[in-house]
């Protein structure tokens, strides 16, 4: 009977451990998302304002559609902050759902760290064809873009860095600790090819 009960609460202990482990994972990952979003979305208003009063200002040429393009993209990405804001949620995961969600965001911010460069490189490209066809608006398109694909490249880059090191992290203590919850069963499992 000692030994049974032993085994229960030794059971019960783990599995607490696992679930307050992963909610910190989880936490961890949502405050992670939560500031990004936030600086995404100071970087975007920066932009809608400082793009539209040197758009209202400007007289023409490069620099008029520098900013209409600098004002353009700050809404694009004010939108997709306030998406990524809101989305963005922390409620309890079993280990599974925790695992997937993990992979999920550090795949979303692999993904854009690449198309990142391809906003630089249509920034020179058409930057490159303002200048070789005298054309103003692509100049001034090309030059707004690069900056942004720059900042974004870093931003991404940042964000995937620190979600993936909470990732390897929250893979590691799921290898340690094999215990589990469907919402249903308690389980637990042991290799025994060790």
């Amino acid at each position: 009977m000692k030994k049974s009960l032993t085994a229960v609460l030794l059971l019960i202990s783990a599995f607490a451990t696992a679930q307050d482990s992963l909610h910190y994972f989880n936490n961890t990952r949502y405050h992670t998302t939560k500031t990004g979003m936030t600086v995404f979305g100071s970087w975007a208003i920066a932009n809608i304002g400082v793009g539209a009063a040197g758009w209202a200002s400007s007289k023409g040429g490069q620099n008029k559609y520098f900013y209409q393009m600098t004002t353009i993209w700050g809404a694009a990405n004010l939108g997709a902050a306030i998406l990524g804001y809101t989305g963005n949620n922390n409620k309890q995961l079993t280990a599974a759902e925790t695992l997937k969600a993990q992979q999920k965001i550090e795949k979303i911010f692999l993904v854009n760290g690449g198309l990142d460069l391809v906003y630089i490189g249509t920034g020179i490209y058409l930057n490159h064809r303002g200048i070789t066809h005298g054309s103003a608006q692509l100049k001034g398109y090309g030059t707004a873009l690069i900056p942004q694909g720059i900042f974004l490249l870093l931003f991404d880059g940042t964000m995937y860095a620190t979600h993936r090191s909470n990732g390897s992290k929250l893979r590691r203590f799921l290898e340690k600790n094999p215990v589990g919850f469907n919402g249903k069963e308690v389980g637990i499992n042991i290799s025994l090819d060790k």
